[in-house]
């Protein structure tokens, strides 16, 4: 006795052969909206960096003034005068407004006594213009 399994092919309809159009519109609006998330994460964790940059930057030149007075017991007169006398390699790039160019320097207030002499940097403050992500004004820091 032989067994004979007979195996039967069936054609495929029209409608197995792909996907429908309502699956296809499901799949991309997920996609669609997979995508929109993370690029809001994106833009959020690139503007936390450029905040975190901004203030080390701030708080690197703050310190080179800070020595800088230590050392020469005055202010620098300019922050050039910080990067000529190796107290920074260099001017940091403001991240929101792309210049070395654009800070914003506080004189020191002038000396008793010093009337010519120029009262040096005693602060630098970026120029941007916009608010961070806590509130505060970048021009504030």
């Amino acid at each position: 006795m032989s067994s004979h399994v007979a195996v039967v092919r069936r054609r495929p309809r029209s409608s197995d052969a792909g996907w429908t159009l309502i699956e296809l519109l499901i799949v991309l609006s997920l996609i669609m909206i997979i995508a929109a998330v993370a690029l809001g994460q994106y833009r959020g964790s690139v503007i936390l960096a450029r905040e975190a940059v901004l203030k080390a930057d701030l708080h690197q030149m703050r310190e080179a003034i800070d020595q800088y007075y230590a050392d020469k017991g005055r202010y620098p007169d300019t922050l050039e005068a910080l990067v000529s006398e190796t107290y920074l390699r260099l001017i940091p790039v403001d991240p929101f407004t792309n210049s070395s160019s654009s800070w914003q320097t506080v004189p020191a207030d002038p000396q008793p006594g010093a009337v010519t002499a120029s009262p040096g940097i005693y602060d630098v403050k970026s120029t941007a213009d916009g608010t961070a992500i806590d509130g505060s004004r970048y021009s504030d820091w």
